[in-house]
């Protein structure tokens, strides 16, 4: 959603023209659609847990054990009920994520049947049990009490056409004549507009309940499997890197440069006359082309830069390369993760890249940093801004390189710039 449609009615509730839009009425559509289930399910709720009062009250004054017929059918119901509930809260829980609709544009993730036994071992299926107690034990009371307040303010409202009769108007004290209920009608009609917000708070504390309610919890366990399965991957990715680097550049790379040479003094010495004149300096120039193509894909892999001169002076001969001036400003105590650098590097180029070719900026700044445990690399330039991942893959990549290394890319780029790349890269060995 944009900042003129909000997505949902916590969020619409601090705009300034809230009374005006439709969300009053689709939070009113939500809490009066409320009323039927709430109440089915508080009356459920009653049949069980009335009887439990006289027995806490008697255990309270008297101290003596309840009848045992009593006994019997409160845990009776109390088993039927736990029985029941996780069936029941299905239901329950694909209305109520029909009915959030009403109130909350966001999507909610779909909750089909997993099945009879799965159904009482899910987690996810007793946070929906909990929000069918909820929605009838405390929904109820919470709706009692704004109708009652509302009830009381339409009282004062219509208490000057009733005052003046035969029973006075009691509100706080008795009004017996008009110009009395006069005073009293014009404090409960400015409050009308604190009752509609007090509506709109009231439907987007339960919509923020049915929320957390209804959406799956993580499964911690599989989080942390997922993350050390991408740290395997991450370290396995790394150590191919370097034997392909590894190969490339003591393997391929010298006999590709032996190769260049050979053919150099093959051509040498055949006369310029000779039919094999042309064909050897054909393969001449592609051994050449080879060898610079070569060089390209070692340096992709991993530098020789950063090899050499490590990430402060692999950014600085970036930044000599730009077609902007650029400045480096590079703190680094101590050593860095090699994946670390890998990726910070390349963080430099790509974002000293789509500066050159998207920003239309005259300057720009690198700079390197320690906090704490984390490698900060920030890239800001004072061009044009209005950057957006949606509209390209670059940043989207960077983001997604950035992540593999367990990292963040924050972005600020408003219309008009500048705009700041900011990476934070943890550095744990």
């Amino acid at each position: 959603m944009t900042p003129e449609h909000p997505s949902h009615l916590a969020e619409a509730l601090r705009r300034r023209r809230w009374l005006l839009s439709a969300w009053p009425w689709r939070a009113l559509a939500y809490l009066v659609t409320t009323v039927p289930i709430a109440g089915v399910l508080a009356v459920g709720l009653l049949v069980i847990g009335g009887p439990m009062l006289p027995v806490f009250s008697a255990l309270r004054q008297h101290r003596r054990p309840p009848s045992i017929a009593l006994m019997l059918f409160l845990i009776t119901g109390s088993v039927i009920l736990l029985a029941f509930a996780p069936l029941l809260s299905f239901v329950v829980a694909f209305v109520e994520r029909w009915r959030l609709r009403l109130v909350d544009n966001r999507p909610l993730p779909p909750s089909p049947w997993p099945g009879l036994v799965a159904r009482y071992r899910a987690a996810a299926s007793w946070r929906e049990v909990a929000y069918l107690f909820w929605l009838g034990g405390v929904t109820p009371v919470a709706y009692w009490v704004f109708l009652v307040l509302v009830l009381l303010d339409l009282g004062m409202i219509a208490s000057p056409w009733v005052a003046g009769t035969a029973d006075p108007v009691v509100i706080w004290q008795p009004i017996e004549s008009t110009g009395e209920a006069i005073g009293y009608a014009i404090v409960a009609v400015l409050l009308l507009p604190v009752f509609c917000y007090a509506a709109g708070l009231l439907a987007a504390a339960q919509a923020a309940v049915a929320r957390w309610a209804l959406t799956s919890p993580v499964d911690a366990a599989a989080l942390r499997e997922v993350t050390r399965s991408r740290t395997r991957l991450v370290g396995a990715y790394e150590a191919e890197r370097r034997r392909i680097e590894r190969d490339l550049h003591d393997g391929a790379q010298p006999r590709l440069t032996s190769l260049t040479l050979q053919l150099g003094l093959a051509q040498l010495d055949v006369p310029e006359d000779s039919p094999a004149a042309r064909p050897l300096a054909v393969a001449h120039d592609q051994a050449r082309g080879l060898m610079v193509m070569l060089r390209q894909l070692v340096h992709g892999i991993r530098p020789q830069s950063l090899t050499d001169l490590g990430l402060a002076g692999a950014a600085s001969e970036l930044a000599d390369v730009a077609t902007i001036p650029v400045a480096v400003h590079a703190d680094l105590p101590g050593e860095l993760p090699e994946i670390v650098e890998t990726t910070a590097y390349f963080v430099v180029s790509e974002a000293l890249s789509n500066v050159a070719r998207h920003a239309r900026a005259t300057h720009a700044e690198v700079r390197l940093s320690r906090v704490g445990g984390d490698l900060v690399v920030e890239v800001s330039d004072n061009g044009r801004g209005g950057a957006d991942p949606s509209r390209g893959t670059g940043l989207t990549g960077l983001a997604d390189r950035v992540a593999a290394v367990d990292g963040r890319l924050l972005l600020s780029s408003p219309p008009g710039g500048p705009t700041l790349v900011r990476v934070e890269l943890p550095c744990r060995r």
